[in-house]
């Protein structure tokens, strides 16, 4: 599904039908276009040729992420938690996906008209669509120290997952791409380490893995959990959640981002300084080895991550 009149075609969940792409549209005046006032989520879908199945990954834990992130905009979700998986594994059974997906789903303010304020008015969809590497996983990354800082919570939270915040990141990402790197690593107004333009990050230093804790202005990203627990249970490494100079950056031993998009992405230099021996480190090897077998299914400790779409049994509608 390469051109644009294929992916129009693709079934997506729109004010409670399942419609083409093409036919879900939106009125121009919509609040959420103007002012960024949305919620959304990102989930892959991963396809496994060896069961002939699709697997979400932790995909209840990013709709129950979403529903409590919609209080931060007093948006009230016109389905459930159960509702929303459901949708999901339709969409990939109606599409007939036998690829690795991705799937949006997006709740927003749908008054219609100019002002600066929360509107009244709710609405949300899904979208499902072929996916593959957001970032080069394979080989190292080079990226720069953003000079555009992460925002703060008080301004808009970055644990959100709000439309209107992403600009910060795009502001971030553009730049790099400018200068010539291949991304961002973006720091706090306190000037600590925070994370890439919609990537966490970790670090690794005497044989510790460290990241940035909640407090740092990052996402609370549900791929940066399963790499925590992945760490310390399948690898028997040290986690440390704390602050990160922008100066430990140049002299780890390995740095990665993570993400539902980023997937596990090494990076070989920041600042034009070379990350450990400029090659994918070997923690982060084993954890990317680790995560890619997870996703597909493959480790059955984990299974309660994967969600199969093609065998999928519909939850009981909440109360």
């Amino acid at each position: 599904m390469n051109s644009k009149m294929e992916l129009g075609k693709v079934q997506v969940y729109f004010r409670g039908n399942f419609v083409p792409l093409e036919d879900a549209n939106v009125n121009i005046l919509t609040q959420a276009l103007h002012y960024g006032t949305a919620i959304f989520e990102g989930i892959r879908g991963y396809w496994d040729a060896d069961s002939e199945d699709l697997y979400f990954f932790r995909l209840r834990e990013h709709y129950e992420r979403m529903k409590r992130n919609c209080k931060l905009l007093k948006i009230k979700l016109p389905v459930g938690v159960n509702e929303m998986c459901d949708f999901s594994a339709e969409l990939v059974q109606r599409n007939q996906f036998k690829q690795n997906v991705y799937v949006r789903p997006l709740a927003y303010k749908a008054t219609r008209g100019i002002g600066v304020k929360l509107g009244a008015e709710d609405d949300f969809f899904i979208v499902t669509v072929p996916f593959g590497d957001y970032l080069d996983t394979h080989k190292g990354l080079s990226v720069c120290t953003s000079s555009w800082r992460r925002t703060e919570d008080n301004a808009i939270p970055c644990r959100g997952k709000i439309s209107g915040g992403y600009v910060n990141c795009a502001l971030a990402a553009d730049e790099a791409l400018a200068s010539g790197f291949d991304e961002a690593v973006m720091l706090t107004e306190s000037g600590h380490v925070s994370e890439g333009p919609g990537f966490n990050l970790f670090m690794v230093r005497n044989h510790k893995l460290i990241t940035p804790g909640e407090t740092e202005n990052i996402l609370e990203g549900i791929t940066r959990d399963a790499i925590i627990r992945l760490a310390q249970e399948e690898l028997h490494l040290t986690v440390e959640v704390r602050k990160i100079d922008r100066s430990e950056l140049y002299v780890c031993d390995e740095l990665f981002f993570c993400g539902t998009a980023a997937q596990i992405a090494p990076i070989a230099s920041v600042d034009h300084r070379v990350v450990g021996n400029g090659q994918m480190g070997l923690i982060t090897a084993e954890l990317q080895k680790l995560y890619n077998a997870v996703v597909l299914n493959k480790f059955p400790k984990y299974s309660e991550w994967c969600t199969a779409a093609y065998r999928y049994q519909r939850a009981a509608v909440e109360a």
